[in-house]
């Protein structure tokens, strides 16, 4: 059985402007008979799972603490909205 990975190279620059390279290790086993397109997509998935493709897009730059929260009070609003909204019904 052949083993395929991922090697997912993250470059996060801290507010004192210093870069950290943080490295992910993802892997995924290639099934007997598995085309690569379905090992990709089951790649994929896993990423998406544990977060790290929005983890990366989150700290691709510096957002100001007060965006965050802003953002954070924004989502919040919503879910609440749709939770009410689907009770009503």
């Amino acid at each position: 059985m052949t083993r395929w990975g991922s090697l997912v190279r993250v470059q996060y620059f801290p507010p004192n402007g210093v870069g950290e390279v943080i490295f992910m290790t993802v892997a995924v086993q290639i099934r007997k008979g598995e085309t690569l397109d379905k090992a990709l997509r089951r790649l994929k998935k896993r990423l998406d799972r544990e977060g790290i493709i929005k983890e990366v897009r989150d700290r691709r730059y510096f957002e100001k603490p007060c965006a965050k929260r802003r953002r954070k009070e924004k989502v919040a609003k919503f879910t609440n909205y749709l939770r009410l909204r689907n009770e009503n019904m």
